[in-house]
């Protein structure tokens, strides 16, 4: 749980803090975005001048504070030089290792991951009975 590091493809290495399989969409989004950003050395204000969008309002989008619209991502997206395709194969991959860390066996039960017999409404298990 210490890595705080992870690699996405073709993107090579970003620094990310740790996500929890259950993270917000947004905020993973908004950790993805400052990485990239970051990554290219570029300040936040020059990305938020390209895509039309105040400082302050990038920076809660960066933060995990606010869920853009699709027309905010997508011209923050361009200012940044990726597509949502990108950004979306990206947030994916993080989610998805978040996912396979949490998914460690203790005395056979998954620790952090219902029960694939769970409620998806109570994440209670569900017993059934086998002959």
């Amino acid at each position: 749980m210490g890595d705080t590091s992870r690699t996405l493809p073709d993107r090579g290495e970003r620094a990310f803090t740790p996500f929890r399989p259950d993270e917000l969409w947004r905020s993973v989004l908004g950790s993805y975005l400052r990485a990239e950003r970051t990554a290219q050395g570029r300040i936040l204000t020059d990305i938020a001048s390209v895509a039309g969008v105040s400082p302050q309002y990038l920076s809660e989008i960066e933060r995990g504070r606010k869920e853009p619209s699709s027309e905010i991502l997508s011209a923050v997206t361009g200012a940044l030089g990726l597509t949502l395709l990108d950004v979306t194969r990206g947030v994916a991959t993080l989610l998805e290792h978040a996912q396979s860390r949490s998914v460690v066996a203790v005395g056979g039960i998954r620790r952090g991951a219902r029960s694939p017999a769970a409620s998806p409404a109570t994440g209670r298990a569900h017993l059934r009975m086998v002959s």
